[in-house]
């Protein structure tokens, strides 16, 4: 049976688009059932400024419950700078995931720098934390919020820059859900052909409800893993328009339809979306929380 690994970002990009602060043990009750449903690689958190998102500041916390309880879960974290990898690497994670967006007025607004700027703070991050595994996270790969559409030329000029300072690990954001298929499999086919030696992620928004589709696309095209978020709640706050996130139940399901072994327990994860859809008000992508008990004999 064909596999796919599918990766939970809903407790760090999901969390992050709800305003009113979620408590801890909220938090860690959702995380809970998403290692119960099988999930096998969870972004836990990011260590990103309180001033800018506080829903984060209990990162420390989150991240010191998660790995005593769940040695097995391979945990990661979204840092914005050398000060998030240091508070990771504290805080005992083995792996981060920096950001630097292709559009230069994204990446300002987003992490404040310049891409040059990026760059340098990724090599110091490498310099200081050799062991520390990165995989870098690529926004706005198919859209901007302040540019509009993204080329591949420029896409493939950014990759080399960084592909030059040690990464090998890319994460192709979708930040506003703007992509369409043959928009993917021009992104996945020209970078893979350019760089031939690093793994290729994919993280898609569902804005125009395209997610599942661009998602797959991504899949049948190489992609090592695909993010996804527990019910689809997600959204960058510094990128006016992204909505939710690929919901992780809905991929999931369509996934073992499809004859891909997930590995994912659905109705425990189901149940899990059902209650963060109960318990966080933010932005949700349009997905069908309400699939019932006839549905879920199907992914067997």
């Amino acid at each position: 049976m064909k596999k796919i690994e599918i990766v939970e970002i809903g407790p760090r990009d999901g969390f992050q688009s709800v305003k009113e602060f979620i408590p801890t043990e909220v938090k860690l009750d959702v995380i809970d059932g998403l290692v119960r449903a099988g999930l096998k690689k969870i972004e836990a958190t990011s260590f990103v400024s309180p001033k800018a998102i506080a829903q984060m500041r209990d990162a420390g916390e989150i991240c010191r419950v998660v790995r005593e309880k769940y040695p097995q879960t391979a945990w990661f974290v979204l840092i914005p700078n050398f000060y998030g990898a240091k508070a990771a690497v504290e805080a005992g994670i083995q792996e981060v995931s920096p950001v630097v967006s292709l559009s230069v007025s994204h990446n300002k607004a987003n992490v404040n720098r310049t891409h040059e700027e990026s760059i340098e703070e990724i090599k110091k991050i490498r310099g200081e934390f050799p062991d520390l595994q990165i995989t870098l996270d690529v926004a706005t790969v198919f859209g901007c919020p302040f540019e509009g559409r993204m080329a591949v030329p420029p896409l493939i000029d950014l990759l080399g820059k960084l592909h030059g300072s040690g990464i090998r690990a890319f994460t192709l954001c979708d930040t506003i859900g703007v992509a369409y298929p043959n928009q993917v499999r021009a992104v996945m086919e020209a970078v893979q052909k350019a760089f031939s030696d690093c793994v290729f992620n994919l993280h898609i928004h569902d804005t125009r409800n395209m997610g599942i589709i661009n998602t797959y696309e991504g899949v049948k095209c190489g992609a090592a893993s695909v993010q996804t978020s527990v019910a689809g709640l997600g959204g960058c706050p510094f990128a006016p328009g992204a909505s939710g996130n690929t919901s992780t139940e809905d991929f999931a399901y369509m996934m073992a339809q499809e004859g891909y072994e997930t590995g994912i327990d659905f109705p425990i994860l189901l149940e899990t979306a059902k209650k963060l859809h109960g318990c966080a008000q933010g932005s949700y992508s349009g997905h069908h929380i309400h699939i019932n008990a006839a549905h879920q004999d199907f992914t067997r």
